[in-house]
């Protein structure tokens, strides 16, 4: 393929953009190469500056479940928007998408918009502290929760010590109180919270691990951090900003069957919009300003646009349950396919895959926790991941990240996908 334009202005891009981009994984350090410069989506495809097609898994991380321009959601952004971008005052269309969070998601019975997942996650995590009177959190390694500074943090040098921060800019204060326990690892969850009682205000946790690949949670584990949670008077935190609206309607609470004392979503409310949300029951989300003295606000907060289009992809969502079962079928076939051809060609692969999400890690061991997906071969991974490129299949450009299966992928693209994998597997 020919990058040439793409790389035209990836290099205008460097003097104005710190590593040419607005987000670090878009760069393909990981990867190497030059990133395509995206010009136009539609249905599962995208198209370069340069005019070359790619059937597109990253669905703009996660939120286009119907697809690129899904129709009914573009109308609506279009009706919205010419009565104005923003109004910082209340919208009937803000009531109208919480009233519908809280009919599709279990357990939540109020609703606070905010910008993005980290806002969300920020605000949620000072709920959790607001309402505990506690200062300390337990996050799980190798999940990710945005960008604010307490959730910027390693495991420290002991099981049971306070984290470290892992990026450059946030001070020891800020992370002090988070401490990092292993994802699908109940006793080091335990072992915190009995070495910091009646200090840890909340557990949060991506419920499948979607920022290390793909790894879903064993059997027992979600239950068994409700029942820690309850047992050590501390809130549990479902991060669904991945999760939210891609599992099921109802998000991993559905899912799981699992109750959690606050959820946070992202971009998947706004149809792929800026947007994000935390929610939980009335009891909680009432300490919240203007009702509770837990201060948050945002100006842009609700905005009409994202409102518009977050509720008729949410209404289509919840009034074709079918569509999962649809999708977490190709995701399957995906993940069947991807096995048998890397057993047939020799090449070490564990394929992870929960509902439409999956990931492919160049192991033949296990990957149930952070640690596994340290073992995978990453330079067969760029190599894979530039073959699949060549071939016109758009994936992550990370060992790390998920591959998204959308409403909008077709029988076709799947064999296509996999026929393409399998010629490149041949290859390593």
């Amino acid at each position: 393929m020919n990058f040439r334009a793409s790389e035209a202005i990836f290099t205008r891009a460097q003097r104005v953009l710190p590593g040419g981009v607005n987000s670090p994984v878009r760069a393909f350090r990981a990867v190497g190469g030059i990133p395509p410069f995206i010009v136009k989506g539609k249905g599962s495809r995208i198209w370069d500056l340069d005019g070359n097609e790619f059937i597109d898994f990253v669905g703009s991380w996660g939120p286009l479940i119907l697809g690129h321009s899904y129709p009914p959601v573009l109308e609506a952004v279009q009706k919205a928007m010419q009565n104005g971008l923003s109004f910082g005052a209340p919208t009937a269309m803000e009531v109208d998408v919480a009233e519908l969070l809280v009919d599709m998601v279990p357990n939540i019975e109020m609703v606070r918009m905010v910008n993005s997942g980290t806002e969300a996650v920020m605000s949620a995590l000072r709920v959790a502290r607001g309402v505990t009177g506690r200062d300390k959190v337990i996050k799980f390694e190798g999940c990710y929760h945005g960008h604010s500074d307490a959730m910027l943090v390693a495991a420290g040098s002991g099981a049971l010590t306070q984290g470290e921060p892992n990026s450059a800019g946030v001070t020891r204060g800020a992370a002090g109180d988070t401490l990092t326990a292993q994802f699908n690892d109940l006793a080091s969850v335990e072992a915190l919270l009995d070495a910091n009682r009646e200090q840890v205000a909340a557990v949060i946790v991506e419920p499948v691990a979607a920022n290390m690949g793909v790894v879903p949670p064993e059997k027992g584990f979600l239950e068994g951090l409700r029942r820690l949670c309850d047992a050590h008077g501390c809130l549990l935190i479902f991060d669904e900003v991945i999760t939210g609206f891609r599992l099921a309607r109802g998000g991993a609470q559905e899912y799981f069957g699992v109750r959690a004392d606050l959820v946070t979503f992202g971009k998947i409310i706004g149809g792929g919009m800026p947007v994000g949300a935390y929610a939980g029951p009335r009891c909680i989300m009432e300490k919240v300003a203007p009702t509770g003295p837990i201060y948050q606000a945002g100006t842009l907060s609700g905005n009409p646009v994202a409102m518009a289009a977050g509720y008729k992809q949410l209404e289509i969502l919840q009034a074709n349950p079918g569509y999962y079962r649809d999708v977490e079928r190709k995701a399957q076939a995906m993940a069947h396919s991807l096995r048998d051809s890397a057993k047939k060609h020799g090449v070490p692969m564990t394929v992870n895959q929960c509902g439409a999400l999956l990931c492919p890690y160049f192991t033949d061991e296990p990957v149930r926790t952070f640690a596994d997906t340290q073992k995978s071969d990453l330079n067969q991974f760029k190599q894979y991941f530039h073959g699949m490129l060549e071939r016109g299949m758009y994936l992550a450009p990370s060992q790390f990240e998920a591959t998204f299966i959308n409403v909008s992928h077709t029988e076709e693209d799947i064999l296509a996908v996999c026929a393409a994998a399998d010629a490149v597997l041949a290859t390593l």
